[in-house]
This record gives structure tokens, sequence and C-alpha cells, in this order.
């Protein structure tokens, strides 16, 4: 499908919405990207436009936004751009930008940030994994040349 993805770099500008419905968690914000230009006659970075979006994220990426961000916060958000027109009576059309977010993340170029694994709910009981024996035995060194031989033997043989 031809979709409009777009990176946008900015600051959470509104507290983010969460709600649970039927068809998933899903959770929204406001994103405000400003650019900044050099400006000659006064020799220093001057703000420009603002622009403004409303972020969607669902599913699990809504749920971790609720826990991570709040307003103020340097963020950079990936996603599918949809411009919406709404015809009003009496009152001229409005648009709006939304980004339904694919990833969403803090701006490192301008902070710090503790990333936290987000807990996965167990969806099928596994059986647990043994741990590999990362230790060399230190004691037997019949067995550590017994090993170094049936590597050696499991090694591919080169054929030209």
């Amino acid at each position: 499908m031809n979709e409009t993805m777009i990176c946008a770099v900015g600051n959470v500008a509104t507290p983010p919405v969460y709600r649970e419905s039927a068809a998933g968690p899903s959770a929204r914000f406001r994103l405000a990207v400003t650019s900044r230009y050099w400006d000659r006659e006064k020799n220093a970075w001057t703000d420009g436009h603002t622009n403004f979006f409303t972020v969607w994220a669902n599913r699990q990426l809504a749920t971790n936004v609720a826990a991570s961000l709040t307003v103020g916060d340097p963020v950079v958000v990936q996603g599918r751009l949809k411009v919406r027109t709404e015809a009003r009576e009496g009152q001229p059309n409005r648009s709006s930008a939304d980004l339904d977010a694919v990833a969403i993340g803090h701006d490192l170029a301008r902070g710090t940030s503790a990333f936290r694994r987000a807990n996965r709910p167990d969806t099928a009981a596994s059986p647990p994994r043994p741990e590999p024996d990362w230790e060399t035995p230190a004691g037997d060194s019949a067995d550590a040349t017994e090993r170094q031989e049936r590597q050696r033997q499991a090694e591919p043989v080169a054929v030209t």
C-alpha cells in the first residue's frame, strides 16, 4: 500500500490519554514540532512555525506511552501520516494531521532515558530452558582435550 510514513521530532504537548476498548488499548497525545533556523540579522537561532500532530498509539505501544511520556518530553515518532478535513455547517473546513504511530522513543540527542523492558503476558506456558554451561572445568585436562578434538572433528573441511 502507498502510505506516507514520516518521522517527526518534537515535544509532547499534552498529557497522553489512555483508553481501554474492545479492540485493545489506545493512547493519544499532541506532538509539537517546531522548526529552527539561523537568523543572520540577529546572529542567533530562531524558532520558526510550530506544527501540531495528534499521535495515536495502539496495543502495547499505547500501554508503554501512557507509562513513559509526560508533557515536555522530547520524542521521536515514526508513523503513518493521515491528514483529515472536517466540514462543519456555517464554519470553514478544518484540517488536522494525525500520526498513526509505529514507534515512539525519547530523543536521546536532548537527554537520557532509562529503558525497562515491558512485562508481556504469558500467552503459552513454555517449559523453562536449562541454562547453558559456560564454565570451563578447571580440573581435568583430559576432558578439555577431548572437547577440543570433538570440536575439530565438527569443523567442515575445505573442498577445492
